[in-house]
């Protein structure tokens, strides 16, 4: 990397790059402003830009000893005492050179601001420059710690986002075998039986996964969808179950121009039928709400819990792969505020509540 430059990678476009031509502009602004303000104080323009051609080559030398080579030797490696020593090393060089081509190319009296007419190195002379020159040193290198902080927060801030990123599509991504898994046994089990319903379940199935490989993609879908992609699902329970199952699914307020993670609610619903339907014998009841309320929606989910054994069944059904999932999604994907998940068991039934902001 360029002493005058900062590269930025490649997913930290927002932030400005820093190069030759910025430092030449900051400089050069600094200059005019520095000849101007002297310049009326000396009320001699030409003093005062002569001072400070011979000063900012100084300043210039030791703003970059210090921001590209004092600190990263000896400040970031905590050699406090080493680093204190150069700079004031630096600072007398410094104001040796300043002095001797103040004296010889522009004036005798070198500090015509001072208390006192001075042809020679005196202490009050020396503590004033060096002053001087740490409050110049000073200043650029606050604006070079604040770009390299910027410029830091941008690139920990994209990976963080990338790593988020990867992680919300690689949860999503197991929803997908598992679900299929899931249903592919069904279907085994329905073959072994020659049942009749196989080829719709089939045609279902890969209406579903058509869903599953180009639909979800985006990190938001819409709620429509999501909600036609669970009665697509509920239909090919449908067929397996026949008469042993009843599903009571109720949607109410408006659930046009909404937008949810895909694939979210589906687990809930497959977690149903997976600990639930697929357990019980006899009539099965699983019921369905979705309400839209201004910009959140409620979902729930019941189901029952099959009796035996019924503690080990209820820990498979709170630990089991697609709720462990949703829940990851859910931290990783929204802010806390944003939703409200409660998971719980009432009268043997298995309840999901899920309270989630749409956008």
């Amino acid at each position: 990397m360029s002493v005058f430059s900062y590269k930025t990678t490649a997913n930290s476009s927002q932030v400005q790059e820093i190069s030759l031509k910025h430092h030449v502009i900051f400089w050069s602004i600094y200059f005019i402003f520095n000849t101007l303000r002297w310049g009326s104080y000396f009320d001699d323009y030409a003093y005062s830009i002569k001072t400070n051609l011979i000063g900012f080559p100084i300043h210039m030398t030791l703003c970059y000893l210090n921001i590209y080579i004092f600190m990263p030797l000896f400040v970031f490696k905590r050699k406090y005492l080493s680093y204190i020593g150069l700079l004031l090393s630096a600072l007398f060089v410094m104001l040796l050179v300043k002095f001797n081509l103040t004296y010889y190319l522009v004036s005798e009296n070198v500090w015509p601001e001072g208390t006192e007419v001075i042809s020679k190195l005196t202490f009050n002379y020396s503590v004033d420059m060096m002053i001087g020159e740490l409050y110049v040193i000073t200043f650029v290198t606050a604006i070079k710690i604040t770009m390299d902080w910027l410029k830091e927060h941008k690139r920990v801030t994209d990976l963080e986002k990338a790593q988020l990123e990867t992680e919300l599509l690689f949860l999503r991504s197991q929803i997908s075998p598992h679900f299929f898994f899931n249903t592919l046994n069904n279907i085994y089990s329905l073959s072994l039986e020659n049942s009749k319903k196989t080829p719709k379940i089939i045609l279902r199935l890969s209406e579903l996964m058509r869903y599953f490989l180009y639909e979800t993609k985006k990190s938001k879908q819409s709620l429509e969808k999501e909600i036609l992609c669970i009665q697509n699902y509920l239909d090919l329970e449908r067929i397996r179950f026949d008469e042993q199952l009843e599903i009571n699914m109720n949607i109410s307020g408006n659930i046009k121009n909404k937008k949810i993670a895909p694939m979210l609610l589906l687990s809930f619903i497959e977690n149903a039928f997976k600990h639930g339907a697929n357990k019980n014998i006899g009539k099965i009841k699983i019921d369905i709400d979705f309400t839209v309320e201004k910009d959140f929606l409620y979902f729930k989910i019941s189901n029952p819990i099959p009796a035996m054994p019924y503690i080990k069944q209820k820990e498979s059904i709170t630990k089991g792969i697609g709720l462990i999932n949703v829940k990851k999604r859910l931290a990783l994907g929204y802010n806390k505020e944003e939703y409200e998940l409660k998971i719980n068991e009432n009268n043997k039934l298995f309840v999901v509540n899920l309270k989630i902001k749409l956008r």
